[in-house]
């Protein structure tokens, strides 16, 4: 059984495809702009490519800080006691005192925050007893989240001999921490923080220019140019962007701006099925029921171009006899949806529930009728 129809009520005449302008030019050695929901990349260049961090490495930092904290083998009050290496880290600084007991959740502000270096060692040595071995660490945790063109030496992003990253895993990295520690990204919208009488604002100039940015890093060395990873939310779409190289502070805000204002005017995120909502309720034979229901056992949500949420079409194909019994989540068909003559996404149609073999009679009752059914339908 084949069935075809629109999301949305279509418009008299048919809707014309929205035109999307290419996409800005960005001066940036790589860059990435993707929707946080759907992982969709909307504009790249080299974002494959790898290069040194700087300070975008701390993200890293914190999901691994993070990590250990959800795990139970750290608490955000426990206290750090500050090494003289750490606290002779050059670059950056949180200003943390030699010998200083600092709770672990202050240590995160002001890696956060402030890009401290110090604090960023203090917390590997806390951690992991040493930097070295909570480098590792972040190369596990890159590993298990996929960020396969990843390799970390240090937990502050200074200069070191294969230390890199790409655009594309530090979206990745990214999207990770707001999506499992939402607690924590919060800090990353602070605006300043305040640590040994020492007042520092948050070194994202974007917070200020840009009320729906909340996020997320910056990241300076000679090496590495101006970098920046962004993320803003504006009517329930949220975006991620990156950009790395650029030749000053005020041009890795103008580019990250650029990517962010594309994305917002161009795309819209939408949600277009619930999990285990209803789409079909199928013909059922040989059952204690008549009938099933079908849907996907997942949600849908696409990112589209804006305006064009009208225009998609759902084509629902089911397996022609469908017999008892079934399983809750059995594969009975499959969902695609198309926009302007393009298939964007398709889905296995399963069974939302399950259905039993009926008695002996109605088996009976619906071997004849399916027996006439096909018998008429052949002829």
């Amino acid at each position: 059984m084949l069935g075809t129809f629109a999301l949305a009520t279509p418009a008299v005449f048919a809707a014309a495809a929205p035109i999307i302008p290419p996409p800005p030019e960005v001066a940036a050695s790589s860059h990435l702009l993707i929707d946080f929901a759907t992982n969709r990349t909307l504009t790249e260049n080299n974002a494959d490519q790898p290069l040194p961090p700087a300070s975008l490495t701390k993200i890293m930092t914190v999901y691994v800080v993070a990590t250990e904290v959800a795990a139970g083998r750290l608490s955000l009050d426990e206290i750090v006691t500050v090494s003289t290496n750490a606290w002779r880290t050059p670059g950056s600084r949180m200003f943390i005192e030699e010998r200083s007991q600092v709770p672990v959740v202050e240590m995160l502000k002001g890696v956060i925050i402030q890009s401290g270096n110090d604090a960023s060692v203090a917390l590997a040595e806390h951690v992991a007893g040493g930097e070295s071995a909570f480098a590792d660490m972040m190369n596990q945790q890159a590993q298990a989240l996929g960020m396969v063109s990843s390799q970390f030496q240090n937990a502050t992003g200074l200069p070191a001999a294969d230390h890199y990253t790409t655009a594309r895993d530090l979206a990745l990295l990214t999207r990770a921490m707001i999506r499992e520690y939402p607690e924590l990204y919060a800090f990353y919208a602070e605006r300043k923080f305040t640590h040994n009488d020492i007042e520092q604002p948050n070194r994202n100039r974007l917070l200020w220019r840009d009320r729906t940015v909340d996020g997320v890093k910056t990241g300076h060395t000679e090496e590495a140019g101006f970098c920046l990873v962004a993320s803003a939310e504006r009517e329930d779409m949220r975006l991620v962007s990156v950009v790395m190289g650029t030749n000053s502070d005020e041009a890795r805000m103008r580019e990250s701006q650029k990517l962010l204002s594309y994305g917002f005017r161009y795309f819209e995120t939408r949600s277009i099925y619930a999990a285990e909502e209803v789409l079909k309720t199928a013909r059922l034979w040989y059952g204690e029921q008549d009938n099933i229901e079908l849907g996907l056992a997942e949600p849908v949500v696409l990112t589209i171009p804006r305006g064009s949420y009208g225009d998609i079409e759902a084509e629902l194909e089911v397996r022609k006899t469908l017999e008892a019994p079934i399983a809750a989540g059995d594969k009975l068909g499959e969902v695609a949806l198309e926009l302007h003559d393009e298939v964007i996404f398709t889905a296995p149609l399963v069974a939302l529930e399950a259905a039993e073999t009926g008695g002996l009679v109605d088996q009976a009752l619906d071997f004849v009728t399916l027996f006439f059914t096909r018998l008429f339908e052949g002829s």
